[in-house]
């Protein structure tokens, strides 16, 4: 019994020692563990001397608890390299202070070098003076005084610097540049210049990345010929292209161009315009307002449209003139020769003092000086009226000179008393003006006349003219009385004013539209059609005859008498028919 206790016991002891082993060795084993991963958690940001030729200390001397290092002197921190001729190496401050051919390298894409430099493991901020310059991918930043904070990528610089970014310079007093983003901020004095264009401003944030420069408040963008003036905008320095906002205005030569919102492109000439947009031709004298606009500079070519008002300012009165579209063609554009068309279309109303226009769509050639007017047109010059179906207006300096109604011409004039007209019917009329005033009007082909003579002595109406003939000439005086009238044969009836029949005192085509006509410049907005069954009538042009030619042998080509005896007798009613 008592050795089996005692085989009990030893058993019993193995196994308590054995458990107590197996704890420590788990401690240990937690122990390492922790060590481990205090190790693996720890960051050695430590400043550490790799090399330098002389090392020494100067316990008397302004700085006690520096390490003296000259002589190829080069330090490392966290993957970033210093090299310098000199420094002071403040160990217990992680800390350094390098003296002449600073040098500092981070990676492959950022180096530093400058002649004084002062770097602070802790904070890992480098402040570096004299000759700065900083390198980062293809940005070059050149300063006096520069701040790099590695903790945040950012380099900072307060007594003026130049980033160069390709062919872009950009200049400042401050301005910040972020390595890790590539974005650039500049404040004060900013300048920036991409080639022969130069934009200034007092803050100017530039993607490096993107060549995409945003500039803030009063602001001018210049090149060899367009001067942009702008409180906020975007400028692509690859592309050339501009997006403008708060109100700015694109100046090239003559010409200017003023919106809320403007996109114009350097490279094409592409300018578009949207909110209140107002184009300025100083050398035409003209201006063109719209709340949307395009316009090329390299072709002459414009589109306007939505509120579009055009204004000619060459004389002493503006003339005013809207329609809902309107486009501009330049030809032989930088040549002596140059000369434009504008194209309005749909709703057109003009005004000026001495004459108004309603009519659906115009045509102005400035190399003519020609204003043509189609669908339903109507001109007012005075008291008198002019419709047909096309009116061509000829300028002189924008003064009226010259007039063409072609098909059912229609002239009238209101008398003095506002109650008679003088009346004029015709296929085709002419109107000639001087000084803007009216003194020979010439109609052609069935021409009818309604005509009130006057008394010489006190101008109270005689009685109504009614003629007809092929051909009238009408003269007047420049105060618009009648001087006299030729016609080679007419018929007519003179009428006592006590004896005009109701039905002879209008024309039968007679159309009075005076309640359509633009009474002052901001009238021209307000469309005002013909009634129901006033417009002109539609008359079918006749088409011109057609000769076949072709394979006799053809049944419906082949004549029945010789080509040239077929020509002959179907000579004239062919014209006969085309002049009918």
């Amino acid at each position: 019994m008592t050795s089996r206790k005692n085989i009990y016991a030893d058993i019993y002891g193995h196994r308590i020692t054995l458990v107590v082993v197996l704890c420590l060795f788990g401690l240990c084993v937690a122990q390492s563990s922790r060590v481990k991963h205090r190790r693996a958690k720890a960051k050695d940001d430590r400043v550490y001397l790799i090399h330098s030729d002389e090392l020494k200390f100067d316990m008397y001397g302004p700085n006690p608890d520096a390490q003296i290092v000259k002589g190829r002197v080069h330090f490392s921190h966290q993957g970033a390299q210093l090299w310098c001729d000199s420094a002071y190496f403040y160990q217990q401050s992680n800390s350094v202070k390098a003296f002449g051919h600073v040098r500092f390298r981070q990676g492959d894409t950022l180096s530093l070098s400058c002649d004084h430099a002062a770097y602070d493991g802790q904070q890992q901020l480098m402040t570096a003076s004299k000759n700065v310059v900083l390198h980062h991918r293809r940005q070059t930043l050149y300063t006096d005084s520069l701040i790099y904070d590695r903790l945040y990528n950012f380099a900072y610089f307060q007594e003026g610097g130049t980033l160069i970014d390709g062919k872009d310079k950009l200049v400042s007093d401050w301005g910040q540049y972020n390595t890790g983003t590539r974005e650039a901020v500049f404040y004060y004095n900013v300048k920036m210049r991409n080639g022969s264009r130069v934009i200034s401003t007092d803050t100017l944030y530039y993607d490096t990345s993107k060549s995409l420069a945003h500039i803030v408040g009063p602001s001018k963008i210049t090149s060899k010929s367009t001067v942009i003036n702008t409180s906020q905008g975007y400028f692509n320095t690859k592309s050339d292209k501009a997006q403008l906002f708060g109100r700015s205005t694109v100046v090239d030569k003559d010409k200017t161009i003023t919106g809320d919102s403007l996109f114009y492109n350097d490279k094409t000439g592409i300018a578009k315009g949207y909110g209140n947009v107002v184009y300025v031709d100083k050398k035409q004298k003209n201006s063109l307002n719209c709340e949307e606009f395009l316009y090329n500079e390299k072709t002459g070519y414009g589109f306007a449209t939505k509120r579009a008002l055009a204004k000619d300012y060459s004389q002493r009165d503006t003339l005013y003139a809207h329609s809902d579209t309107m486009k501009i063609y330049t030809y032989h554009i930088n040549t002596d020769s140059v000369y434009r068309v504008v194209h309005c279309f749909r709703k057109v109303r003009v005004y000026r003092q001495d004459v108004q226009a309603v009519c659906d769509s115009l045509v102005f050639n400035s190399k003519d000086s020609c204003m043509t007017m189609y669908h339903d047109p109507i001109c007012w010059a005075g008291e008198r009226q002019l419709l047909g179906e096309v009116i061509k207006a000829y300028m002189n300096d924008s003064t009226l000179r010259y007039a063409n109604v072609k098909g059912q011409a229609l002239s009238i004039e209101q008398m003095d008393d506002k109650k008679h007209y003088n009346q004029v019917s015709s296929k085709e009329m002419e109107a000639y003006f001087i000084d803007g005033k009216i003194r020979k009007s010439v109609a052609f082909g069935n021409v009818r006349a309604i005509y009130y003579p006057m008394d010489d002595k006190d101008s109270s109406l005689i009685g109504l003219n009614y003629t007809e003939t092929d051909t009238m000439k009408m003269y007047m005086t420049p105060e618009r009385k009648l001087e006299r009238i030729w016609m080679p044969k007419a018929t007519g009836t003179l009428y006592p004013m006590t004896q005009i029949p109701p039905s002879k005192m209008k024309l039968d085509v007679f159309a009075w539209f005076d309640n359509i006509r633009p009474v002052d410049k901001d009238d021209v907005f307000n469309w005002r059609g013909k009634g129901e069954g006033s417009q002109l009538k539609v008359i079918k042009r006749h088409s011109a005859p057609l000769q076949h030619l072709g394979n006799p042998s053809s049944p419906q080509e082949t004549p029945s008498e010789p080509p040239e005896k077929v020509a002959k007798g179907n000579s004239t009613p062919q014209r006969n028919k085309a002049e009918s």
